[in-house]
């Protein structure tokens, strides 16, 4: 098994848990890594995704992210969350199964567009599906779509690694399946790593963030009621959390 030293990234790093929506909690928590930067000096802000659903403000956090990532490209970067991916597959096949994105916090997506989503039976049903998503596809604009598409799934600095749900322990960090970082592996919270690699990590919300044994925690239900949490993570440095 891997001897378990504090992750060493070759730089400051903040990676911020899911977000779903909470517009209020990012700008809070953004105030309080700024703070934390004015003492320390710059690092770059990791998103872990799930920027949409469920929560209120779905469409402001999605501009804001955005915005950030193409004004400052090398201190922000976003990565992909399997509801960012849950919304591109319906919008490519509203009719298929990637319609069960409506019931997992679509709804609140949509009406942070300003849109809703008005159920028929049958043809109706589906000419309804078709509908919204030709609506949500016109009002996110060319610009955001093309930035919804092309997000990454990971990111790594030294020793370091950022995905959103997870990672497989027994497979290598760069030969990694989509459908693992997106989902998250059976195994990833029961087997150490063997290669010493530190895994930050969203998806599965936890009471308090956690950094124990190559695996860290940042997502501790913000729009569940819990606050929105980053991990500060030095060079050498340690772990520590920032939660507001």
């Amino acid at each position: 098994m891997a001897r378990w030293k504090d992750p060493a990234p070759n730089e400051l790093v903040y990676v911020i848990g899911d977000i779903h929506g909470c517009v209020d909690k990012l700008g809070a928590l953004l105030d309080v890594i700024d703070d934390d930067m004015a003492r320390n000096g710059t690092g770059t802000l990791v998103f872990v995704g799930d920027y949409i659903d469920r929560g209120a403000h779905s469409a402001d956090v999605l501009a804001f992210v955005s915005q950030m990532t193409a004004s400052h490209p090398d201190q922000f970067i976003a990565l992909m969350g399997n509801h960012e991916r849950m919304l591109l597959d319906f919008l490519a096949n509203p009719t298929g199964p990637a319609q069960r994105w409506l019931q997992h916090g679509g709804l609140e997506t949509l009406a942070s567009f300003g849109l809703t989503f008005a159920a028929g039976r049958g043809a109706a049903f589906d000419g309804a599906l078709r509908d919204t998503a030709d609506a949500l596809t016109e009002v996110i604009g060319a610009s955001l779509m093309t930035w919804l598409s092309t997000l990454p799934l990971s990111w790594s600095s030294g020793d370091l690694w950022v995905v959103h749900a997870g990672a497989d322990p027994v497979v290598a960090m760069e030969d990694q399946r989509a459908d693992t970082l997106l989902w998250g592996a059976d195994g990833f919270l029961k087997s150490e790593r063997r290669d010493g690699q530190w895994v930050a990590f969203g998806h599965r919300p936890f009471d308090k963030p956690l950094a124990r044994k190559g695996r860290i925690a940042c997502d501790t239900g913000a729009v569940y009621g819990g606050p929105l949490s980053a991990a500060r993570i030095a060079p050498g440095g340690g772990v520590r959390f920032l939660s507001v």
